[in-house]
């Protein structure tokens, strides 16, 4: 599998027609540059699509995520945020991210 050190949210929606290239080009843009072995996470206006951009240190892999019922939790405030595994892993399948404890422990809701 593909390894994952750190996880960036652009908080900015991204157009989901975007294919790699011009998902690349957003994450310079937004983050500066791509590093190696880092995931890059944008949704749509809706919050109902997510895309996954992740250097490998050879090239690029473009994944997209679709929730059928509900929305993704999506951060507000600054331009960009890192998020730890375990916010990742809640993100994925639309919990509240932002409100885990310690051990993954959903405290508030």
């Amino acid at each position: 599998m593909i390894r994952v050190e750190a996880v960036w949210m652009a908080v900015q929606p991204l157009d989901m027609r975007l294919g790699t290239e011009a998902a690349l080009a957003r994450v310079v843009a937004v983050f500066g540059a791509a590093h190696p072995h880092h995931a890059y996470l944008f949704t749509n206006r809706r919050a109902n699509r997510m895309k996954a951009l992740v250097h490998d240190g050879i090239g690029v892999w473009l994944a997209a995520r679709r929730l059928n019922v509900g929305k993704f939790v999506w951060g507000s405030g600054a331009s960009a945020l890192s998020l730890s595994t375990a916010q990742l892993d809640a993100l994925v399948l639309g919990l509240p991210w932002q409100r885990l404890g310690e051990a993954g422990i959903i405290r508030v809701i």
